[in-house]
């Protein structure tokens, strides 16, 4: 990881209601923290220099006009944005997918403690120093290369900073496994080229799915995981329900002469920062869920506390609308 020290990052305040009180204290950590409190601040500020991360915590609800205004004197090569949003409030993050497009950028949810925000400006900029041979070459070791998910030693890192974080400010977080079905008989009706056709597809699925500040993996042949953020058990349910709809739709993205049909087991527990002693018991958890769902034929998303019909939750879970 590309740890904080020297990050130039600008915080963009026009709220002025306490990202700053949050941020501020990131100095002593190594950060070098400009704090702007205005539009007209803010773009001054990007007009004399350009910060490697820039944390904006917008005034409007609808906060196309800040956005649209600072992308104009940013270069996307240059400058990662981390945009400040209210948890339960899908407009900011429209805009930001609709707007940000050409930047490497990320959310984090309004209220969020200083070492979360240290958390997403370390990854930003890894993310932008991307580029150049030394950067890519870290981040191919850290991705795998058929579905550029993260690999299960740098999967485990990132679950192991958000476990902390969750435990430190009783942040919800939910642990996500999923182990395709009957995948061994895709490669021995058709060809290890088509297995890995199917891998690629159904990484590209989990990718597509995960919000911003989601984190995902291949952590086995047929094996992914998602790690969720700021999710208690009722949403990872819905997001169980429509991950796997989406991967049993995978099958009719492939182009083969008969039908692969594709279906996922999946298994999945919740930490709230007091219920659980460790990691290990989270994942430990979870991989009991994976196999239950396993047990009762596949296709299905088991949640390791349901003590009846456990796969009656992630079955009826209607989607929710963030996703």
């Amino acid at each position: 990881m590309i740890f904080s020290q020297g990050i130039r990052t600008l915080v963009g305040d026009h709220r002025d209601q306490g990202t700053t009180a949050w941020l501020t204290p990131l100095a002593s950590a190594g950060l070098d923290v400009n704090v702007c409190t205005t539009l007209g601040a803010t773009l001054k500020h990007l007009a004399d220099a350009t910060p490697e991360v820039l944390v904006l915590d917008p005034l409007t609800r609808d906060c196309s006009v800040e956005l649209t205004r600072i992308v104009e004197l940013l270069d996307p090569a240059q400058c990662a944005i981390l945009l400040v949003v209210d948890p339960v409030d899908p407009v900011p993050t429209i805009a930001a997918a609709r707007i940000l497009g050409a930047h490497t950028f990320d959310l984090i949810h309004r209220g969020a403690p200083a070492e979360e925000h240290q958390l997403r400006i370390e990854h930003l900029h890894e993310r932008m120093c991307a580029h150049g041979d030394l950067a890519e070459a870290r981040y191919r070791a850290m991705h795998d290369d058929l579905t550029d998910l993260l690999r299960p030693k740098a999967f485990n890192t990132r679950l192991f900073e958000h476990f902390s974080a969750t435990q430190r400010h009783n942040l919800p977080m939910a642990l996500v496994l999923m182990d395709l079905d009957s995948f061994g008989a895709v490669n021995k009706t058709y060809d290890h080229i088509t297995g890995d056709r199917l891998i690629a597809e159904v990484g590209r699925t989990i990718g597509d799915f995960l919000r911003a500040e989601d984190v995902g993996g291949r952590v086995g042949g047929d094996e992914f995981a998602m790690l969720l953020p700021y999710t208690g058990r009722v949403d990872a349910a819905h997001v169980v329900q429509r991950i796997r709809q989406r991967i049993e739709r995978v099958s009719s993205r492939l182009d083969t002469e008969s039908p692969v049909n594709i279906s996922t087991s999946i298994g999945f527990e919740t930490y709230d920062g007091k219920d659980l002693e460790s990691v290990t018991i989270l994942r430990k958890h979870a991989e009991l869920a994976l196999k239950r769902a396993k047990a009762h034929g596949g296709n299905c998303g088991i949640y390791y506390r349901t003590p009846e019909e456990p796969d009656r939750l992630a079955r009826t879970s209607a989607p929710i609308a963030s996703r």
